[in-house]
């Protein structure tokens, strides 16, 4: 078993509970009420501009060129897809560019974002990939699962949130980030090993709060 195969195994019971919370269910059926997903928008607008940066300063960190490349990649596809998809969203979901950069983050925003650029700033650029990788991976197996279910015929606009994050683009991206890390952790020791599984884990129940904060619309 690969290193990030044991630690989505370690993480199941958290994303499984991602996969049945009922935020992700309604997206699916096309149930979901509009402000739970104007909401979430709002709030992944602001945590995706600070996921950028922790995936430039893992960039900045990363061993070779090949690597800061590869790097590059997610954030371009970070910044100039998943972002502009949301902006895409504002009129179709009664919100303007003004409303998503004048919202505040949320207590789970707040907690998720500091974290990753902790771990971005204060560790290595493998560090920083284990700690976002449960976002990558975690949004496209959520996509996956979704489409394979059927995309809702009466909700066009979550028909397009499943249709991007079903990708293979998408996927390939989180797949590049999974042999990243199995290549580097090889010759590590159990201490480093112990670390990064704990970083996992912690973005893990991060990205579950970040669905049920949406959910609960939470505020301060």
């Amino acid at each position: 078993m690969s290193f990030t195969a044991y630690l989505r195994d370690k993480a199941d019971h958290l994303w499984e509970r991602e996969h049945a919370h009922p935020f992700v269910v309604g997206i699916g059926k096309g149930t979901l009420p509009i402000e739970m997903f104007q909401y979430y928008l709002k709030q992944d607008y602001i945590f995706l501009v600070e996921f950028s940066r922790a995936i430039a300063i893992a960039a900045a960190k990363a061993p070779s060129l090949e690597d800061m490349g590869k790097f590059a990649e997610l954030l371009d596809q970070t910044l100039n897809n998943e972002m502009d998809l949301h902006l895409s969203y504002c009129g179709d979901f009664g919100l303007t560019k003004g409303d998503i950069l004048g919202t505040p983050p949320s207590p789970t925003t707040d907690g998720y974002t500091k974290h990753l650029l902790e771990v971005a700033y204060s560790e290595s650029a493998l560090h920083a990939a284990t700690a976002i990788l449960p976002c990558s991976w975690g949004y496209s197996e959520i996509g996956k699962a979704l489409f394979a279910l059927g995309l809702p015929k009466n909700a066009p606009l979550y028909s397009r949130w499943i249709e991007m994050y079903n990708s293979d683009e998408f996927a390939e991206l989180a797949g590049w980030l999974r042999s990243f890390i199995d290549r580097e952790v090889r010759d590590m020791p159990a201490k480093v090993r112990s670390s990064l599984e704990e970083i996992f884990l912690k973005s893990s129940e991060h990205e579950y709060r970040f669905w049920d904060a949406a959910y609960r619309l939470e505020e301060w």
